[in-house]
């Protein structure tokens, strides 16, 4: 076995002192490097402003006088929405959308552009308002405002809130269609709920295909104060 003496021990310390430092990156990679925390920080900034909007509208109560009215959207860039005409103006608190069995609540503004879709649930333009006879249609996005839709089943109840009305649908049937196929969206010859989402649910990019929930109205009540001051339902038919 080879020994060193303290002598030796010291020189070769000597000549790896002081320890070698690790090259620092060329310039373009700090860039670069800098750039993509940037980067990261935005995006990561836009999805809490998104997330804390979405939950802002979704929370909104309901007004308590009426909303007066004289009278397929998707992901993606709007191809429809702008052309759709409605008594009401875009962005118009309509109802309160609700589906107990899944933990379903939205706000529903009127409009169904990409600009209202990513603030809350959008009621269609050209189908009826709630309280009128017909076709409610309702669109939102897949992943946030409609995201419990997925887990509806047929029987199911959903709840339309209006600032006078409560209307109680119960689901009747779920189907899967094309974009183009807006014969869903058609007039009614009686009282139902259109629910329109994109679909598949975990498709990465804008979803070829829309997921449709058909309800049928089973009652209406008039929203009555309540002893504690609130609004409580009262059926009428």
């Amino acid at each position: 076995m080879k020994h060193f003496t303290t002598g030796q021990s010291a020189v070769t310390a000597a000549r790896t002192w002081p320890p070698k430092r690790r090259a620092r990156g060329t310039p373009l990679l700090v860039w670069a490097e800098r750039a993509l925390i940037a980067v990261g920080a935005a995006f990561g900034l836009w999805c809490a402003v998104t997330i804390m909007e979405a939950r802002y509208f979704s929370s909104l109560p309901v007004p308590s006088s009426p909303v007066s009215a004289r009278m397929l959207p998707g992901e993606g860039p709007d191809t429809n929405g702008g052309t759709r005409q409605s008594s009401l103006a875009r962005g118009t608190w309509v109802a309160k959308l609700e589906g107990p069995s899944v933990s379903l609540a939205a706000t529903v503004l009127e409009g169904s552009d990409e600009a209202t879709l990513n603030r809350a649930a959008g009621h269609i333009e050209d189908t009826a308002l709630p309280g009128q006879h017909g076709n409610v249609a309702i669109a939102a996005h897949r992943d946030t405002i409609f995201r419990p839709v997925r887990n509806l089943r047929v029987g199911d109840p959903l709840v339309l809130t209006t600032a006078d009305r409560v209307y109680r649908y119960r689901v009747t049937r779920l189907r899967v269609v094309d974009p183009d196929d807006v014969a869903v969206l058609d007039p009614a010859d009686h009282s139902t709920l259109t629910l329109v989402t994109c679909y598949p649910f975990t498709f990465i990019g804008h979803a070829p295909k829309r997921f449709v929930v058909s309800a049928d109205l089973v009652r209406e009540e008039m929203r009555v104060a309540d002893a504690s001051g609130g609004k409580a339902g009262r059926a009428t038919h």
